[in-house]
């Protein structure tokens, strides 16, 4: 009997051993691959990211306050989402808040990713701090870096041994952390020390305050390399497989950063202030109002975004003015009054960055609009709200009113005292008895008087020249 075999039976029974042997060999293999492949990228290093980790860019720009700290804070955690490779920190500014920029610079010293502070332009003073925060530095040239002396808000260099000691120490402490030369740092700030830089050839002498170019900052080891754009610094961070990706202020966090500005907090106050007090005592002057709620609505709405403000300060803000118009119309002997300024005070102060700059910001806004209220007050006066409660009207004799009949045909006519005269007494005009009044002078009864003055009903007389008429 012929048994008839499948074809790759007769490929693989008994004529062909080794290609048997080498199809076992391949199916072992296919099927111990993938457990391999698992192992090994099991026992890769976890800190090295996948090609598809981004490189994030941050803005750090302009001014340095409350609002720019929110918004790195919540950039930094996006990228720590996304699990970047590097964080690149594009840095332009002239400084700011030292209170901000010691918190920005917590923030980029606890990143748990690479940080590269890139320097565009200029990092001057708290600019500085935050760069040195950083893991590398990368500067454009052209840009400098340093000048970290403490001013206060009207670009006064402070003098107080404290607060340059406290910023002195800071800067010298970001040094440190990266491995760089601290006094360099300090010589950014205290002009009492002075720095000889042999690496440059420079010498700051005592008085004078250092600043680095980008060129000078390589040297000194204060920057790792120069970069002319952004490309080139994520070429020096070998991350030019890696998608490039940045984050952006949102128009919510661009409004935050320019409302919490002192002078415009300064003036949305002034703005609010001015507004309902003029609104309360003009009436019908609808656009003061508006005006004021406007101001106070973006001084709340911005710090509330900012994240210092939030629903309690508000209705506390509210209940203040609400005690306040109480105050004008109940009696409480003061104490709506005193209740309501305490709340509004505590709702502007609290919703401040911090309780000191709320208070400042508060007590020149009041200043300028009781300024500000007492001169439109006085252009609208003919308006005012108290002008309800005052009786205008006159009732004048040349409008037609009189409070008694006047008696000016007496004037000039003689008549005779019928009681002495001192000076109120009773005279005769013909049949006619009249009440009558001298200047002060005493007239005896049965004497001869002419009418001097007759207003109203007063009738002024004196003693006649020509008694015998």
């Amino acid at each position: 009997m012929n048994v008839v075999l499948p074809y790759w039976r007769k490929r693989f029974t008994g004529r062909n051993p080794l290609k048997l042997l080498l199809l076992s060999v391949l199916l072992a293999l296919g099927l111990l691959l993938p457990h391999f492949g698992a192992q090994a990228a099991a026992e890769a290093p976890a800190s090295s990211p996948p090609l598809a980790a981004p490189v994030v860019v941050i803005p750090v720009k302009q001014t340095i306050e409350s609002g720019l700290e929110q918004f790195l804070k919540r950039a930094l955690n996006e990228a720590q989402e996304m699990r970047a490779k590097e964080i690149i920190l594009e840095i332009d500014t002239l400084g700011g808040s030292v209170e901000s920029a010691a918190n920005i610079g917590q923030l980029v010293k606890e990143s748990g990713i690479p940080t590269v502070a890139y320097i565009r332009g200029k990092a001057i003073s708290a600019g500085t701090y935050i760069a040195l925060n950083a893991n590398r530095i990368v500067m454009e040239p052209g840009s400098s870096m340093g000048a970290a002396a403490v001013v206060d808000g009207a670009g006064r260099e402070i003098e107080q041994v404290k607060v340059i000691s406290y910023w002195s120490g800071q800067m010298k402490s970001a040094a440190e952390l990266r491995g760089r030369d601290p006094h360099v740092a300090e010589a950014m700030v205290d002009k009492r020390l002075g720095i000889s830089l042999p690496q440059i050839g420079r010498e700051v002498a005592k008085g004078d305050i250092l600043t680095l170019t980008a060129e000078e900052a390589v040297k000194v080891g204060y920057a790792e390399a120069l970069a002319a754009d952004r490309q080139a610094v994520v070429a020096f961070i070998r991350g030019e497989a890696h998608p490039l990706v940045e984050i952006e202020p949102g128009p919510a966090e661009k409004l935050s950063r320019w409302v919490t500005q002192p002078w415009v907090s300064i003036m949305l106050l002034l703005i609010g202030i001015a507004g309902i007090a003029i609104e309360l005592f003009v009436t019908g002057f609808g656009i003061a109002g508006i005006l004021g709620t406007l101001g106070f609505g973006l001084y709340f709405f911005g710090h509330y975004l900012a994240g210092f403000a939030g629903v309690e300060e508000v209705v506390l803000f509210i209940a203040g003015l609400l005690l306040l118009v109480m105050e004008m119309f109940v009696a409480s002997f003061g104490i709506l009054g005193v209740l309501g300024a305490l709340c509004l005070f505590g709702g502007v102060v609290l919703s401040a960055h911090n309780m000191k700059l709320g208070m400042a910001n508060l007590g020149i806004a009041f200043v300028l609009a009781v300024i500000v209220a007492v001169i439109v007050l006085r252009i609208f006066r003919h308006r005012g709200v108290w002008n309800r409660f005052i009786l205008k009207d006159s009732l004048s004799t040349q409008a037609g009113y009189v409070s008694a009949v006047s008696r000016v045909e007496l004037l000039g006519q003689t008549g005779l005292a019928i009681t002495p005269l001192r000076p109120a007494g009773t005279a005769a005009f013909g049949e006619e008895k009249l009440d009558v009044v001298t200047d002060g002078e005493f007239i005896p009864a049965g004497s001869q008087v002419v009418v001097t003055l007759v207003e109203g009903s007063r009738i002024v007389v004196k003693p006649s020249k020509n008694p015998s008429l």
